[in-house]
């Protein structure tokens, strides 16, 4: 095993501490199990996709190149409940 210290919130203590608790295993298992799952996908939850965002960067680029009356909106509200 390796010594690591890191900074977590007093919102994140607690509840580590309660589920610690309430499974009977330390909270350093806990932290092991969350960093293991977090690492098994391939983008971790809260960090962007970059090929999805490469996308969506290219698409706004597309939107902004477009006329002025491409852009107009060609529906009306009621149209959209219907």
């Amino acid at each position: 095993m390796i010594r690591k210290q890191v900074y977590i919130e007093e919102r994140q203590e607690r509840i580590l501490k309660k589920t610690a608790r309430k499974l009977g295993v330390p909270e350093a298992e806990l932290i092991r199990r969350g960093l293991d799952q977090s690492l098994k996908s391939p983008a971790p939850a809260g960090l962007p996709d970059a090929g999805a965002w490469s996308k969506e960067k290219l698409f706004i680029a597309q939107l902004k190149q477009r006329p002025a009356s491409a852009k107009a909106k060609r529906w009306t509200r009621a149209e959209l409940y219907e």
